[in-house]
């Protein structure tokens, strides 16, 4: 089995504070992401817009149709970050860290031409998308480390050995 390449990951310096309005923008994305797999319905045509819309070319229409999977994870020494990045390259991929926010970025370009005696056949499919989340506390932020393998990035954010505790198991009694 071959081994995952490793990605740089770059962590920057701001002076500017993370701003706390950052999860509930993320939630409303969030959101507005599980409405619109659910909008193709009776009144949706197949090109996800309205029969009715006003303004048939709106913002939403210009994204890539679909964010990543992600998966958090935690063990005892780290966090793990897990998103599934099909039909694209670690060159593809960016990973940052800056003012505690965990940024992943990636664009996809697909350029097919294909020439026949009887035809021409050009496609071109371009599409990017962006996800941030908030680091945990606890996290080394120097030591956070990115590996992509068959389409899967994953990104180990260790723990500070003062955030390692173990935890304590309570025992429950009768009333």
């Amino acid at each position: 089995m071959a081994e995952p390449t490793k990605l740089p990951v770059k962590t920057e310096k701001s002076s500017t504070p993370a701003t706390t309005w950052m999860p509930f923008e993320n939630l409303r994305r969030e959101i507005d992401r599980l409405f619109d797999d659910f909008d193709v319905g009776f009144f949706r045509s197949p090109f996800r817009r309205s029969m009715f819309d006003v303004a048939p070319f709106s913002g939403r229409d210009v994204k890539w149709p679909a964010t990543p999977a992600v998966d958090f994870t935690e063990t005892e020494k780290t966090y793990e970050v897990t998103a599934d990045l099909p039909g694209l390259d670690e060159k593809n991929v960016e990973v940052k860290v800056a003012n505690g926010v965990l940024t992943i970025k990636g664009e996809k370009q697909d350029d097919k031409e294909e020439k026949k005696k009887d035809y021409y056949l050009r496609e071109r499919n371009y599409g990017s998308f962006e996800r941030s989340f908030q680091v945990p506390e606890g996290v080394d932020a120097d030591k956070i480390e990115a590996s992509f393998k068959k389409g899967v990035l994953v990104v180990t954010l260790p723990k500070k050995p003062e955030a390692q505790t173990a935890a304590k198991k309570i025992d429950v009694k009768a009333a």
